[in-house]
């Protein structure tokens, strides 16, 4: 499937704080209401995505364009739940020998996800804070570290700006999870597949038209998890902060990504979405993350759909390069930025962290 390129409007969307009031908790402040799958999406419908499709495999492919995006219409509050899902299905599908040991313990009330801070040249601040998209209900992650970090900073920055704009979502997937005479879903995979399939979700003839791709299956299939997954996101309980957000990605861009992996990187990450059986591993994760076992969470995020290369480097390495070229200038510039993004992007020799340090920058984790 063709590769895009997203343009520079695209990838960095700057804006005012949504509202006053300090920094909350899920538990403590009303959610934004996300279209369901019987409900038409809401948001700024009228917004014009900037990335067009810039190439093709042999010139076989088209865009569907509004016939794309009519088909995800009412499906775009579950399809931005289901984004996170996925992108936090590369925590969630650990190898079953992780889950033989206890997970981290957690000291009640004592919550210490980990929590980097970083020092340019001339004594500019930043902080990086790997985030988890979905908690339960009530779960307690603030600490005086967490919330002193905050405060000081004068810009948060996320992976979406625009988290809960569905009609932003719906338009961006309907441009890219469609190709002409690619045929009827079911009669591309195997017997074997098709019965999975069945068995995890029922009739798939609603959500899965003919002529989606793999990557947009994966999406939609996770959608039907998604709904169950609430919106207790960290990074949304962030951005309900007194702060003025930036978004290091566009919808188009994360759905780019996807659109962008070989044939062969799609299959497997349909196969993991359809394979997934993931109370457990989320369990296991959450775990980690609250207790900032960095080394756990290394091994929850590399021993599963990330131990693929092709969608370790979409998903992970090419992004936090990109994202490190945005972030260093942000911190030069005296804008104190607070980066708060899925924690697996704070992992390894390619995580931020590192990445940061790379670049000349102390960077020193304080919790």
């Amino acid at each position: 499937m063709g590769g895009r390129r997203c343009c520079g409007p695209c990838r960095q969307d700057e804006r005012g704080a949504r509202r006053p009031g300090a920094l909350s908790t899920p538990a403590d402040r009303p959610q934004p209401q996300l279209g369901g799958l019987d409900r038409a999406p809401s948001g700024r419908t009228g917004h014009r995505v900037h990335c067009r499709g810039r190439g093709s495999s042999g010139g076989r492919r088209q865009r569907a364009g509004t016939a794309g995006q009519a088909r995800i219409q009412g499906r775009a509050g579950p399809l931005i739940r289901a984004l996170l899902a996925v992108l936090l299905l590369a925590f969630g599908l650990a190898a079953c020998d992780v889950l033989q040991s206890e997970p981290a313990q957690i000291a009640p009330g004592d919550p210490a996800p980990a929590l980097w801070e970083v020092t340019a040249s001339e004594g500019q601040k930043a902080w990086l804070f790997g985030t988890i998209h979905a908690l339960p209900d009530g779960a307690r992650w603030h600490s005086a570290a967490l919330d002193n970090a905050f405060d000081e900073a004068d810009v948060l920055v996320v992976e979406i700006a625009d988290l809960g704009d569905a009609g932003q979502a719906a338009e961006a997937f309907g441009k890219l999870a469609y190709t002409p005479r690619l045929g009827p879903f079911r009669a591309r995979q195997d017997r074997a597949f098709n019965q999975r399939l069945d068995a995890k979700i029922g009739d798939t003839a609603a959500i899965l038209p003919p002529d989606i791709e793999d990557w947009a299956a994966a999406l939609r299939i996770a959608s039907v998890s998604a709904e169950d997954m609430g919106e207790n996101g960290v990074d949304r309980a962030l951005m309900a902060g007194n702060k003025p957000v930036v978004g290091l990605e566009s919808y188009a861009a994360q759905f780019g990504i996807f659109d962008a992996l070989s044939p062969a990187d799609q299959k497997a990450l349909l196969h993991a979405v359809v394979d997934d059986d993931s109370a457990e591993d989320e369990k296991a994760m959450r775990a980690a993350w609250l207790s900032g076992d960095l080394d756990r969470l290394s091994h929850l995020a590399m021993t599963g759909m990330l131990s693929e290369p092709g969608l370790r480097a979409a998903l992970l390495d090419r992004r936090n390069q990109a994202w490190a070229g945005q972030i260093a200038p942000m911190i030069e510039a005296g804008r104190k930025p607070f980066v708060a993004v899925g924690a697996a992007h704070m992992l390894g020799e390619q995580g931020l962290p590192a990445l940061l340090e790379a670049q000349g920058m102390r960077v020193r984790r304080i919790q």
